[in-house]
């Protein structure tokens, strides 16, 4: 990243380490990224639950803590992607639990289907960063 680019790496150890090359979050110019998390418990490594709802809270969990250790926390989040195993089956439930989680006025969100081998969700988001005065705009 170039110098006019101030990025902070977010880390913490109450959300699943990274599985590769990658960081749970990037914080920069105002937005907080995070990676794509499932329902992994952060100090197992192992999934969570076996129904959608109980998945789609332990994923909720795990981004959850990657916003908190940056000061900021669901709802700054402004756009999330989601991926289901089962789209068709899942969606209903999955949204429950998200609609239940998610202050509104809720985020923009892309829902799609993919494989993910073993676990039933993924998501990542997008946040705005909390300052001192209140969120960057």
């Amino acid at each position: 990243m170039d110098d006019l680019v101030r990025a902070l790496v977010v880390r913490t150890d109450d959300a699943p380490a990274p599985a590769g090359a990658y960081s749970q979050g990037i914080a920069v110019n105002g937005f907080l990224f995070t990676a794509g998390f499932g329902p992994h418990d952060p100090s197992t490594g192992r999934v969570v639950g076996e129904t959608i709802e109980e998945q789609t809270a332990q994923v909720l969990r795990n981004l959850s803590a990657v916003l908190e250790a940056h000061g900021s926390g669901l709802d700054d989040v402004v756009k999330t992607t989601v991926h289901l195993q089962n789209l068709h089956r899942d969606f209903a439930g999955f949204n429950d639990v998200y609609r239940k989680s998610v202050p509104g006025p809720y985020p923009v969100r892309t829902t799609v289907g993919s494989e993910l081998g073993g676990f039933l969700v993924e998501m990542d988001i997008i946040a705005a960063v909390r300052t001192p005065g209140g969120l960057v705009s």
